[in-house]
């Protein structure tokens, strides 16, 4: 396997949006060079501003192809077809391509670009934007290990990264893809929750982020499973198995098992062409 001490990437950003300008952030402070980074974006001005932040050089879509030996295309999924049709003449079968579209496979990418080219389908997330990011990493057909590893490299820059079977990228896509949002869903219920119980909102607010925060931080450090986590709050009679009780007699459980399947489900008819 070759290193990125020893093959530096030259890599490209096509469509640098939220995600886009996070993972090039994210290079950068790992150590990466600005003149081994080129960005596109649909707006000229917007790949002029990102140029002028970061030290980068802006460029088209065809100038990536040939500066680059890796491209990142991070449009969204609506818009790949076009870019494809744009791109893929003038991709070279060395060029590693790094797709972080929800919902479409590599082989899709595969039938529009040159024979052989290695395609790695990633899944990030938004903490990426905060150096948390949670990245499901999956080879095309044409990817090696040396390919894998290099994908891993940017993406670690931003967080962890996990190797899965890409048949298994539609669940991850539920579950950490989308995952964020549950979160914050949860966090919005109970700040009205506070709220109505009389707290003031910005103080419901504050008592339930930084709950969150360290009931995070326990689960990952602890190495307890959450089950024992949660029965080391809940005392026989108490506040808490009170409250566990009425989830459950609403069903919270299920209707989480239900969200994620909905999630799983929409990532595979995006995989087909939905709409």
């Amino acid at each position: 396997m070759t290193s990125s001490a020893v093959h530096p990437q030259r890599i490209a950003f096509l469509g640098t949006g939220k995600i886009g300008e996070a993972l090039l952030s994210g290079l950068l402070r790992s150590g990466k060079r600005p003149a081994e980074l080129w960005v596109t974006a649909r707006r000229p001005e917007r790949a002029a501003e990102l140029a002028r932040r970061y030290g980068v050089a802006a460029c088209s879509n065809k100038e990536a192809a040939s500066l680059a030996d890796t491209l990142i295309l991070a449009v969204k999924p609506q818009d790949m077809g076009t870019l494809m049709e744009e791109l893929g003449p003038h991709v070279t079968p060395d060029c590693l391509v790094i797709s972080a579209a929800a919902g479409i496979p590599t082989r899709w990418f595969e039938a529009r670009l040159p024979a052989g080219t290695p395609v790695v389908r990633v899944m990030p997330n938004t903490p990426v934007l905060v150096d948390e990011g949670m990245s499901v990493i999956s080879g095309g057909s044409h990817a090696t290990e040396e390919h894998l590893r290099r994908a891993e490299q940017i993406f670690e820059s931003v967080g962890k990264a996990l190797r899965l079977p890409e048949a298994q990228q539609d669940a991850a896509t539920a579950l950490s893809g989308s995952g964020p949002a549950y979160f914050y869903y949860l966090v919005e219920a109970m700040t009205d929750a506070g709220i109505l119980l009389g707290l003031p909102r910005q103080v419901a607010h504050d008592l339930i982020v930084q709950s969150a925060i360290g009931a995070s931080v326990m689960l990952r450090d602890s190495g307890e499973h959450p089950v024992k986590l949660r029965e080391a709050v809940t005392s026989p009679a108490g506040t808490t198995i009170a409250a566990i009780r009425e989830l459950e007699n609403h069903g919270v459980r299920a209707a989480l098992l239900g969200a994620l399947e909905a999630a799983r489900d929409r990532s595979r008819e995006l995989a087909s062409g939905g709409k």
